[in-house]
C-alpha cells in the first residue's frame, strides 16, 4: 500500500487506508513518535507538549484498541509526562526503555545500562563552558547523552562544535547518531526503536495483536518502520502501516520507505480522527 495522504483529504481516504486496524481493534496496535509527530518541535525539547486535542484522541483510541504506546528518543518517564497518559505503554531512549501501561518504573535492556557511566562521563568530560556560550544544550538522557543546537545564534558555529564531540565520542568507542539539530551518543550495542517494539508486542495482552501502524518524522522511525515489517515477515503479524509525518526537515528515506504521508502533526491529528 503507497498512499500520499494531506490533512485536506477526505476522510474517507484515510479510513480506507486505516481499515486493517479499525475492523480489528481488538487486536491491534497503534505505536506513535512524541515529538515531531504528536507534539510539535519546539526550540528546546524542554518545552514540548502534546496538544489538548491531540491527547483527547489519544485517550479515546486507547479505550479502543489492544495496544496503545509511544516510542520516543526520550526517557520512557520523560514521554509519560510529556504525552501525560498513564494507562498507555512508552518505549524510551530508542528501545532501550519499556515503561508499560501503569508501572510506575521502565524495564532497562541491561546491556544499555551497563554503559550509563560511561556516557555520563564522557558527556561531562566534553561539554564545555565555550559550548554553553553559543548555545549548545546537553541533555541527560541516563545511556544517552544528546547535545542540542537548534535555536543557537549561531547555528553553523554550534553545529560544528557538536561535530567535534560526535569525533571524540568515536575515538572513544561510543555510537553516534544524527537527528533533527541534534547529536545522540550512546552505548554501542543495539538500540533502536524497532527492537524495543518488539519487546512491547512480545507479551501482549490477550487476544495478541496482528495488525499495528507506526507514525514518526525521523530517521530512527526507519527503524521502527523496518521492525514492524521484518515482524510481518517473521509471521508474528499480519499487517504493518507505517506513515511518515512531513517537514522541512524530515529524512527523504522516511516518505520513500512509508506507506501514508502526513502533513506535519495536524495530519496525525487525522489520522488518529479517521482511528476512531
Amino acid at each position: 500500500m503507497r498512499a500520499i495522504l494531506k490533512v485536506v483529504s477526505p476522510a474517507a481516504t484515510l479510513v480506507e487506508a486505516l481499515e486493517p486496524l479499525r475492523s480489528d481493534p481488538a487486536r491491534a496496535a497503534v505505536l506513535l513518535d512524541i515529538d515531531g509527530t504528536l507534539a510539535p518541535i519546539v526550540r528546546h525539547a524542554a518545552d514540548a507538549h502534546v496538544p489538548e486535542a491531540t491527547r483527547s484522541l489519544l485517550i479515546e483510541i486507547a479505550k479502543r484498541y489492544q495496544l496503545v504506546g509511544c516510542v520516543s528518543g526520550r526517557r520512557a518517564a520523560t514521554a509519560r509526562q510529556i504525552v501525560s497518559i498513564g494507562t498507555i505503554a512508552y518505549i524510551g531512549n530508542h528501545g532501550g526503555e519499556l515503561l508499560r501501561p501503569g508501572a510506575t518504573r521502565p524495564e532497562i535492556d541491561p546491556e544499555v545500562a551497563a554503559w550509563t557511566e560511561r556516557v555520563r562521563r564522557f558527556a561531562a568530560r566534553v561539554y564545555t563552558a565555550e559550548h554553553q556560550r553559543i548555545r549548545v544544550r546537553s541533555e541527560d538522557k541516563d545511556a544517552i547523552a544528546a547535545f542540542h543546537w537548534r535555536g543557537a545564534p549561531d547555528e553553523p558555529a554550534a553545529a560544528a562544535a557538536v561535530q567535534e564531540i560526535a569525533r571524540l565520542a568515536q575515538e572513544e568507542g561510543l555510537a553516534v547518531h544524527w537527528g533533527r539539530k541534534v547529536l545522540e551518543v550512546r552505548p554501542p550495542v543495539g538500540l533502536d526503536k524497532g527492537l524495543g517494539i518488539a519487546a512491547l508486542l512480545k507479551s501482549p495482552p490477550a487476544p495478541p495483536v496482528v495488525t499495528a501502524l507506526y507514525v514518526g518524522d525521523d530517521t530512527t522511525d526507519l527503524d521502527a518502520f523496518r521492525g514492524l515489517r521484518s515482524l510481518v515477515k517473521a509471521g508474528t503479524l499480519t499487517t504493518a502501516i507505517c506513515a511518515a509525518v512531513s517537514s522541512d526537515e524530515a529524512p527523504p528515506e522516511l516518505a520513500a520507505e512509508a506507506d501514508l504521508l502526513l502533513d506535519g502533526t495536524g495530519g496525525v491529528r487525522g489520522l488518529l480522527e479517521a482511528l476512531l
